[in-house]
């Protein structure tokens, strides 16, 4: 008996919270709260500091740059998933196209970080926009329950049956309800998102800053990469007369000593 009763219960729960919000509920507010749970899982895994700012990074890419050099760690940062990573391995991919200087290497770095900031904080703000949007859709849902029940109260003569009237404003009730369960999560985990990036985009800047600069002076102490334009050898240009003609000039400088000692013995 008491398994039916907490059957009898769950459903009718299910019933009140669910089934009775009508397709506004079913087809919005519902799909709405599964993308945001999504968005929510996401930037959960995207900012934890184990994969977005490793303990020691810097110092390990410092380590690889005096091992490997400059064009040896891009290849070995080339599937990097932290911020700092990124940049290094965006900077010198984008200085290896032309001659290097250092305040170029610097202002690559800056804007990979600044672009990588600028993507997570796009993803944060789909968690403001369903928070922003779902109760919106709740009061629409208000709104049309009430339309309901006033329809109700008109055609019955101002005697309505109860359970008419009962889920006419049900789905006022339902959707006001959805929409603030939805919007409320959703506008906190967007501020808690917001600080979090802030934070670690921050963090990050200073420690690339300080990496750049070792790297560097490991620039200056070897060499950076090695050039992209090289002039072309030039080949030893030929006489207009062709190689033969070459080989007669020759024997003529040979032949003119020669003449002149013949000259000195008849003398």
């Amino acid at each position: 008996m008491a398994i039916t009763a907490a059957f009898i219960e769950s459903e009718s729960l299910f019933g009140q919270f669910f089934t009775s919000g009508g397709p506004i509920v079913w087809f919005v507010l519902l799909p709405m709260s599964m993308y945001m749970l999504y968005l929510i899982v996401d930037l959960g895994f995207r900012l934890r500091r184990g994969r977005a700012l490793p303990s020691g990074r810097a110092t390990e890419i410092a380590t690889l740059a005096g091992r490997f050099g400059l064009l040896g760690l891009s290849g070995r940062l080339s599937e990097a998933e932290d911020l700092i990573g990124r940049s290094v391995s965006w900077a010198i991919g984008k200085t290896r196209k032309k001659a290097f200087d250092p305040d170029l290497f610097r202002q690559f770095a800056a804007d990979c970080l600044r672009e990588q900031g600028l993507v997570l904080m796009r993803r944060a703000e789909g968690c403001h926009l369903i928070g922003t949007v779902a109760p919106m859709v709740g009061l629409f849902g208000t709104v049309f329950g009430m339309i309901k029940a006033f329809t109700v109260l008109g055609s019955a003569g101002g005697q309505p049956q109860p359970d008419q009237l009962a889920a006419a404003i049900s789905v006022a009730l339902v959707t006001t309800f959805w929409g603030l369960l939805v919007a409320i999560p959703a506008l906190f985990m967007h501020g808690f998102f917001r600080t979090r990036i802030e934070s670690l985009v921050s963090e990050a800047a200073l420690e690339t800053e300080a990496l750049l600069e070792r790297l560097l002076e490991i620039g200056r102490l070897g060499p950076v990469y090695s050039p992209v334009h090289e002039e072309p050898q030039k080949e030893p240009e030929e006489s207009p007369a062709g190689p033969g003609r070459r080989i007669e000039e020759g024997r003529e400088e040979v032949s003119e000593p020669a003449e002149r000692v013949e000259s000195g013995a008849n003398e």
